[in-house]
């Protein structure tokens, strides 16, 4: 998937020279988090985000500290902070700069880039122009979309959903394949045989609850620990059912 398969293309977008205060009204009033900073022909010049309003001097939150390391931090980052509490237009407090992708740019890199800045939404731009954004409520959307998707495949058969299983969990470096059987009756997944890190129970429940068909997965899987020999048997209760819709 790519960034314009997900993004949002009418973004709510703030001019540079608009107040602090109707900057936090559009946010508020359109339920969202950030806005984009952007001039008459649409350049992307900041984003303007919840994070800007957290140091501000109507709340009393701008940072106070002793004298003496205010002289450490020196002038220059003081007067930024400031600037970033007292600030009048949304160009004096947004951060300016940010990080941007295009339309074809892949969905993983846009996600990687999420965790690596600490951002929650990414402008996709085109020529510097601004034409869409990805936020984390777009990827939400995308996934109840694709779950969506999944639940309204037709069911297959018993055989065909064990070969699904199988050749998922085949992809997988932490499934021990060669100590677990996989036997499937009326679309029920029932997973039997050894793990030596009970960290693969859950992660071999999820592969099979998401091969398509699938009504039920059942655990009966047994963790031996490598060292010490202890064995865990399974939760009693040991049946989950896929929850895509």
């Amino acid at each position: 998937m790519l960034a314009r398969d997900v993004m949002t293309r009418k973004v709510i977008s703030v001019a540079p020279d608009a107040s602090v205060m109707q900057a936090a009204a559009a946010m508020l009033k359109h339920q969202i988090s950030g806005l984009p900073v952007i001039d008459s022909s649409g350049i992307l010049l900041g984003i303007v985000s919840e994070g800007d309003f957290l140091r501000r001097a109507e709340l009393g939150t701008q940072r106070h500290r002793a004298r003496w390391l205010e002289f450490l931090i020196g002038p220059g980052r003081l007067a930024s902070e400031y600037v970033q509490a007292c600030g009048r237009k949304v160009t004096e407090i947004m951060t300016p700069n940010p990080y941007t992708v295009t339309e074809a740019t892949p969905l993983t890199a846009v996600v990687e880039a999420m965790e690596r800045h600490r951002i929650k939404r990414v402008p996709v731009v085109c020529g510097g122009r601004l034409v869409g954004i990805v936020s984390r409520a777009d990827l939400l959307r995308a996934v109840a979309r694709l779950a969506r998707a999944t639940t309204d495949t037709g069911a297959t058969s018993d055989a065909e959903i064990r070969e699904r299983v199988i050749a998922e969990l085949r992809k997988q470096s932490w499934a021990p394949l060669g100590l677990i059987n996989v036997i499937v009756r009326d679309r029920t997944v029932d997973l039997q045989g050894t793990i030596t890190d009970d960290g693969a129970r859950q992660a071999m429940i999820v592969a099979a609850e998401n091969v398509p068909g699938v009504r039920a997965v059942r655990d009966h899987l047994v963790w031996v620990e490598p060292v010490s020999g202890m064995t865990v048997l399974p939760d009693e209760t040991g049946t989950t059912s896929p929850n895509a819709s």
